[in-house]
């Protein structure tokens, strides 16, 4: 009997230790991708410089932001791999190569996620910024402790004016609760505040995501060749041939005294300029099939996710009115391998994954095109600290929300692991069904306005009519000419 429990016991030991290296390789791989990243838009003069303190201070709290940078990639990650384990799992039930994979695994990813995440958001992107922005308390030793002693003073006098307004909070929509458990900082007031940062988070995708997936299109089109009927590749290289001529000539002059003042703004005007010669010449050496399939296939798969996204939420809406078990909630035992989370089974699973990255991708797409957020976007070699550091949060937030997301609007029935599944307001069945109408209502109505107003731009653009003077009504055109001139065109 006690050998039993010995082995018992030592298999728990050696599942824990596997399960700890297997979380640690993740997440150096995706530290190591991710500082790589950084780096590559960060501005390096900011890092080389002739005060050793503020390099330094640059340094740590860029270690600070891939840190954070990281646990929002492990956030995107976590429905996808939590999908295909269990495919992988019911496709190999017995495979002694896969008996790592397991439930208690997964769940340990997302607790720590969870835990990651939150620490990363409430204390380490704050101390980061409070840590570049420190001098030192007055009359201090200068150096890199006398920064941290006033960040951490600033992030403790942040905490608790933090703490205090969701007190208030919970006092005005609890008010019992809020009196008894004034005490009860663990249990009540940090999930609180975790659950109105999910909300936050939640609430900020169902704004980013339709734009971005309207956004989708007019990017995904500027990275692809297209077909000659819609560009005409000549032309604009033409022009951008003789506007890099002109910047060049200018540069060049050194008797203008207005372009010795602008020397700088010019070239990196002329860099742009030039870089999109480059980018003009490419396209124009692609191949014939790259310039007529790839553009409207690449179109198609958009246009089909899209639509994909809008009738499994509305299918979703049609199973909250008819069943309960459609509502998000929380399990506390992931059952891998039992059964397929996908009524189509593998298939349907890798839709479902594809679909999700695919609205995160659309989410980040509408952030950084949104103008109340488009000065955030990075700049390669040219983005400061402060910039990284805000969009690290920014990132995280939308990144630690998908998950709820994805599970609200139905695009996965897989439900929630640890601590995503506690927030308050997911058992409201009201704030959820309200939610899916916004969301389908919002991508329609963006859908459909872009693909009328990209077909009426591109028809405009291909038979010639955006040369027309503005005095000129481009609705007035009888249809007649238009066809003719297209006609002509295409002869």
């Amino acid at each position: 009997m006690e050998a039993d429990d010995v082995s018992v016991r030592e298999q728990l030991f050696h599942n824990r230790v596997r399960e700890t290296i297997i979380c640690v390789l993740l997440f150096t791989c995706l530290y190591m991708v991710c500082y790589l990243i950084l780096t590559h838009f960060k501005k390096a003069a900011e890092f080389v410089t002739d005060d050793v303190e503020d390099a330094t201070v640059n340094k740590i709290a860029l270690w600070l932001c891939t840190f954070t940078l990281s646990v929002a990639v492990c956030a995107v990650l976590l429905l996808p791999i939590s999908i295909l384990s269990n495919e992988v799992l019911l496709t190999f039930p017995q495979s002694y190569y896969m008996q790592w994979l397991n439930g208690s695994l997964i769940h340990g990813l997302w607790n720590l996620v969870f835990l990651f995440s939150n620490l990363s958001l409430v204390f380490l992107m704050p101390f980061a910024y409070f840590f570049t922005e420190s001098e030192g308390f007055a009359g201090s030793k200068r150096g890199v402790m006398a920064r941290v002693y006033e960040a951490v003073v600033l992030l403790l006098l942040l905490a608790l004016l933090v703490l205090g307004i969701v007190w208030v909070a919970s006092a005005l929509l609890h008010d019992n609760v809020a009196r008894k458990s004034l005490y009860d900082l663990w249990e009540y007031y940090l999930p609180y505040l975790y659950s109105g940062i999910s909300l936050f988070g939640v609430l900020l995708l169902l704004l980013c995501t339709p734009f971005g997936l309207s956004r989708m299109f007019s990017v995904t089109g500027s990275l692809l060749v297209k077909p000659r009927l819609l560009e005409d590749v000549e032309d604009t290289l033409s022009c951008t041939v003789f506007e890099e001529d002109s910047l060049y000539r200018k540069l060049n002059c050194k008797d203008a005294c207005w372009v010795k003042l602008n020397v700088e703004a010019m070239r990196k005007e002329y860099e742009t300029v030039r870089s999109k010669r480059v980018a003009l010449e490419m396209r124009r050496k692609a191949s014939p099939w790259q310039r007529n399939l790839g553009y409207p296939l690449a179109m198609l798969a958009l246009l089909a996710l899209t639509v994909m996204c809008v009738l499994m939420v509305c299918f979703n809406v049609l199973e909250l009115l008819l069943d309960d078990t459609a509502m998000p909630r929380g399990m506390e035992d992931p059952h891998l391998g039992m059964a397929s989370f996908s009524m189509f089974g593998s298939l349907g699973a890798a839709v479902q994954v594809v679909l999700i990255l695919y609205l995160m991708v659309s989410s980040v797409v509408g952030f950084y095109s949104s103008s109340l957020f488009c000065g955030l976007l990075p700049r390669i070699k040219d983005t400061n600290l402060t910039q990284i550091i805000a969009n690290c949060v920014s990132l995280l937030i939308l990144s630690s929300a998908l998950p709820v997301f994805s599970r609200t609007l139905g695009i996965t029935s897989f439900d929630l692991l640890g601590d995503f599944g506690r927030y308050n307001w997911l058992g409201n069945f009201y704030v959820v069904f309200l939610y899916n109408m916004l969301f389908a209502g919002l991508t329609s109505a963006s859908l459909i306005k872009t693909v009328t107003w990209a077909v009426q731009r591109e028809l405009i653009r291909a038979f010639g009519l955006h040369r027309l003077p503005l005095t000129v009504s481009r609705s007035t055109v009888p249809f007649r000419l238009l066809l003719a001139s297209g006609l002509s065109k295409i002869q």
